[in-house]
């Protein structure tokens, strides 16, 4: 039942082909994005633009809830950079992304000089957090945790609150699933971290 529920709600996201017509620069995509704010651009890295449509309001209220837990921690602890949903990206691979929740050593985030930082910076985060919404292909969300994996993140987390379930990302291991978990642990990477999933699954 959950997976006819998922393939009447699935909305795949627009994919626009530019190459080889137009070959947008860092630069020019980033005024594209600009021009377009209204919208949810990505871009992979093979230079295809992607817009996504808005997640529907529950899906807001519950990354909301994960940002807020994120932010309290981030401030208490004081060793890296918190970003929400509106951050993007630019990966070692080129590809721009926008993780719903993502946190960067702040040594990291330091190296990255002012002018990029306007931009998007040119870093892959250390953590970063997906919520699948009720729009959201799973399979595409997979592939896409396991980019930040390949592009140097250290932990991702896929919170698939339609089925109760978390994929867990980590270098040089495998993905690990649990099963409606209560709490999630942020160690060692974000040290003291512990998501509260009550109100994520409610």
């Amino acid at each position: 039942m959950v997976l006819t529920q998922d393939i009447d709600t699935e909305i795949l996201p627009l994919v626009v082909q530019f190459r080889p017509v137009i070959e947008m620069t860092d630069d020019q995509f980033g005024e594209f994005c600009q021009i377009n704010r209204d919208l949810r651009i990505e871009r992979t890295a093979e230079g295809e633009v992607i817009i996504m449509p808005p997640v529907y309001s529950e899906s807001g209220e519950k990354n909301f809830n994960l940002t807020g837990q994120l932010a309290v921690w981030v401030k208490r602890d004081g060793t890296g950079k918190g970003f929400d949903s509106s951050a993007g990206f630019t990966l070692p691979n080129g590809a721009v992304r926008s993780p719903d929740a993502s946190w960067i050593k702040k040594e990291r985030w330091e190296a990255i000089n002012n002018e990029q930082r306007q931009k998007f910076a040119s870093i892959c985060p250390d953590f970063v957090v997906e919520l699948r919404s009720q729009t959201d292909s799973l399979k595409v969300l997979q592939k896409k945790m396991q980019e930040y994996l390949d592009n140097g993140a250290l932990l991702c987390w896929l919170i698939d609150p339609i089925q109760k379930k978390v994929y867990i990302y980590r270098p040089d291991a495998e993905m690990v699933c649990l099963n409606n978990p209560k709490t999630l642990s942020g160690e060692p990477i974000l040290s003291g971290f512990v998501l509260d999933l009550s109100e994520i699954w409610d």
